[in-house]
């Protein structure tokens, strides 16, 4: 027997259909899109302070996918008639800033700032899963197919990116 919540019996028909969807769909793409272009300008300074070629090298790559995904949420952007906005990501910032913080305080030692990146980005990069996640079940309601498989994309290039961070990080702890 399925649950339903009490909550949902009290919706009325059609409300996700509504302009409450789409402004909540574009307030968690923006802050999704916020956290991608803080990655995009800091990526790079973080790459400087790792020591493991192999995480420079997921870094890297990681810097390429989020290039990649930040496109592809311009085009929703595009699709959709608006424009990114900024507002409301102090949060996702602040977990990003963490990085630098916990990297700086690590930076005598050279095993424990890689393991801090490592720590660190895969708790963005999870973050990042869920919000795709969450923006794609909510795509359709919106009307173009195009959002969904672009979120799609983002999602499944975050994924990978993920599981080669949780590689490096086994391989690093051997």
């Amino acid at each position: 027997m399925k649950m339903i919540s009490p909550y949902a019996e009290n919706l009325p028909t059609g409300v996700l259909h509504s302009k409450k969807l789409i402004a909540f769909f574009i307030n968690h793409l923006n802050r999704i899109y916020c956290a991608k272009s803080h990655l995009q300008k800091n990526l790079p300074e973080m790459r400087e302070h790792a020591h493991f070629s192999d995480l420079i090298n997921a870094i890297t790559e990681t810097l390429i996918d989020v290039e990649k995904q930040i496109s592809r949420m311009d085009e929703i952007y595009a699709i959709l008639d608006v424009r990114p906005g900024f507002e409301d990501c102090l949060g996702v910032i602040g977990l990003i800033d963490d990085t630098f913080s916990a990297i700086s305080q690590e930076i005598d030692d050279p095993e424990m700032s890689d393991l801090s990146i490592l720590f660190y980005l895969q708790n963005i990069e999870a973050i990042e899963m869920a919000s795709f996640k969450m923006l794609n079940l909510a795509a359709p309601k919106l009307g173009h197919k195009d959002i969904k498989q672009l979120l799609k994309e983002n999602f499944n290039e975050a994924q990978e990116d993920l599981v080669l961070l949780q590689e490096i990080t086994s391989k690093y702890l051997q």
